[in-house]
């Protein structure tokens, strides 16, 4: 469940909201704090809190593109709540910190090799983990410069596996950005 969003709500306002969906929901809840789309940031102590006071608040996706805000999500939540990165880019050094994995978009369009980072991240395979990041560091540049999702869509028509069509006011990457996309495939 998103953050709310519009009115920038303050600390207590965002855990009130999300207090109410605890209480009205038979199932678990994954908490998605996404700034740059929301215009508002859960800080570490309202996950925290919200973490704590509601069972059925069990993880949440962080995207604020923070290590210290991941990092102090992990240090102040209950051992199994888990902090599951929202943001490609610092996934490694999430789950080196003791984040719970990734929600991603890069994943989408190279499982192996982001899986592949993940899972030697998880296994404390340092050296071999940050090679990986590395060579998949351009993709990251290039899928996110005109947004999400139109870069990850460029990348997965490119590649055969859908069109890159998209619904307004959201729109298809411009031919250049096509061509260095194709590029990095190849």
């Amino acid at each position: 469940s998103v953050s709310p969003y519009y009115n920038r709500p303050t600390q207590e306002g965002i855990y009130q909201h999300f207090s109410q969906v605890a209480k009205a929901s038979p199932l678990p809840l994954v908490l998605y704090n996404v700034p740059s789309r929301t215009a508002s940031n859960m800080q570490p102590e309202t996950v925290s809190r919200l973490a704590r006071d509601h069972q059925n608040i069990v993880a949440i996706k962080e995207a604020a593109g923070s290590i210290t805000q991941a990092m102090r999500m992990v240090r102040e939540t209950p051992d199994d709540f888990m902090v599951i990165s929202g943001d490609d880019m610092i996934t490694l050094p999430m789950v080196l910190a003791g984040g719970a994995g990734v929600i991603s978009v890069v994943a989408q369009g190279f499982p192996r090799e982001f899986g592949q980072m993940v899972k030697l991240g998880m296994e404390g395979k340092v050296r071999e983990a940050y090679d990986l990041q590395y060579q998949l560091m351009p993709a990251f540049d290039l899928l996110f410069e005109q947004g999400n999702p139109a870069g990850i869509k460029a990348l997965l028509a490119a590649q055969g596996r859908m069109s890159d069509r998209l619904r307004l006011p959201l729109v298809s990457v411009d031919d250049d950005l096509r061509t260095r996309i194709r590029s990095l495939l190849n």
